[in-house]
């Protein structure tokens, strides 16, 4: 009796040391393997901006351009990539009658169009910001079918020959400046916020049907309700999280029931645009216009945890437009007016500190240990990622860039106002 005594208690001292062991782990964020080749959705795989491949430093004239082919109507939604082919959304404005929201597909080899189908009318009378465009929402690929959405005016499902599987029009909203956050795929639900001037929600739809699956209205204390963010799903070793800002508030939801699991205020803060970045046991949201602040949230927290899971914050040069890059314990982030800083992402310690020439509304992306940074202007500067602030080149595409870049393999895909590029090294 004894022994079996003993046993019992070594038994319950093993399990407990095991729970601690999954509570120590519960927040470590685990990231799964994804292709190189591939850019599903806003900002890459994983919807951080980081790339495996190695682009090009410099480029121009004839140096490292693959190829380079116009894209029709406006828009200012990224491109993805699955299978060798590059989907990108567009719109095509009428003069005396309505124009058309469309899907367009090229061959990423050669950049030739493959095809293009329109999905919606665009009303003359289409509300949006004049920096705005009408297509600012990236698509998401899942399997054999691209998901694109058009914030007010509708979500479809397009197979990878451009056939419409379905379309949801019913969900309409009084938008401010039109639209602006990419929806995203967890599992069969096709996911994205619809943030307009009055009862802000986040959406889940049935990605095979296009059915409502829930809507979560979003309560905070913020007087300017619209926002445009695009959520990220973070997968720790015990929960799926969905963290999805708005105006006042960051939320993390369950994403199969939409459930609010917790929540951080911020005041005031609206129009948040940056799509939130997260690594090890940290989220990192900026809070939007006024004046963004720059947030590090500790994962793991139930309820409203704003007093007790911000670990750290600041106001010093936050963005409000361009999402943040994490990556091996930094944080690098760039303003709108092109202030780029590098800080230690668990203390907010600043490392480094300078400035890019010209206007920031794209996301940057990190790839080959370097940081590639798209302006309005037309130039994308390529910083190193290293210790210190240095330029490595400036490269001039001589027209707008509000899309931000994608990255198979050692390319990259760069969308300008008028045309869509290949940079590799030939």
């Amino acid at each position: 009796m004894m022994g079996i005594a003993m046993s019992t208690k070594r038994m319950v001292r093993e399990i407990c040391c095991c729970l601690c062991l999954l509570m120590m782990l519960g927040s470590a964020v685990l990231r799964a393997e994804v292709s190189s080749s591939d850019w599903i959705q806003f900002r890459g795989n994983a919807g951080l901006g980081l790339a495996k491949g190695n682009p090009p430093v410099k480029w121009g004239g004839e140096e490292n351009i693959v190829w380079r082919e116009a894209v029709p109507g406006s828009g200012w939604s990224s491109p993805v990539v699955k299978g060798g082919r590059i989907y990108l959304t567009s719109s095509v404005e009428g003069v005396s009658a309505d124009g058309s929201l469309g899907l367009y597909c090229f061959d990423s080899g050669s950049g030739k169009m493959l095809w293009h189908r329109e999905l919606f009318d665009l009303p003359k009378d289409g509300v949006k910001h004049s920096k705005n465009s009408h297509a600012s929402s990236t698509p998401v690929i899942g399997g054999d079918r691209i998901y694109v959405h058009f914030g007010h005016f509708g979500t479809a499902c397009v197979t990878a020959k451009g056939e419409v599987i379905w379309k949801q029009e019913s969900l309409a909203y009084k938008p401010v400046h039109g639209n602006g956050g990419s929806p995203i795929l967890v599992g069969d639900r096709l996911i994205y916020s619809a943030d307009g001037s009055q009862d802000p929600v986040l959406v889940a739809l049935d990605a095979n049907t296009g059915d409502l699956l829930w809507k979560r209205v979003r309560e905070t204390a913020a007087s300017r309700k619209f926002s445009f963010s695009t959520p990220t799903l973070i997968t720790t070793s015990y929960r799926k999280v969905l963290v999805s800002p708005a105006s006042g508030a960051v939320f993390g939801y369950d994403p199969v029931s939409g459930t609010e699991l917790w929540r951080v205020d911020y005041g005031q803060g609206y129009s948040v645009v940056p799509r939130p970045v997260y690594e090890d046991d940290h989220v990192y949201v900026a809070t939007g216009f006024g004046r963004p602040k720059v947030m590090a949230i500790r994962l793991g927290g139930v309820g409203n945890v704003t007093d007790s899971h911000v670990t750290w914050e600041t106001s010093r040069s936050g963005p409000k437009t361009p999402s943040m890059l994490v990556n091996a314990g930094r944080l690098y982030f760039v303003s709108d007016g092109g202030i780029v800083s590098c800080v230690h992402a668990l203390t907010g310690e600043s490392i480094w500190q300078d400035r890019v020439k010209g206007n920031v509304s794209a996301s940057p992306v990190l790839a080959g240990g370097r940081i590639y940074i798209s302006t309005e202007e037309g130039m994308v500067y390529v910083v190193s990622a290293g210790e210190e602030f240095q330029i490595l080149a400036a490269n001039d595409f001589k027209e707008r860039i509000f899309a931000s870049p994608a990255v198979i393999g050692d390319a990259l895909i760069i969308r300008t106002e008028s045309n869509l590029y290949r940079i590799e090294e030939k």
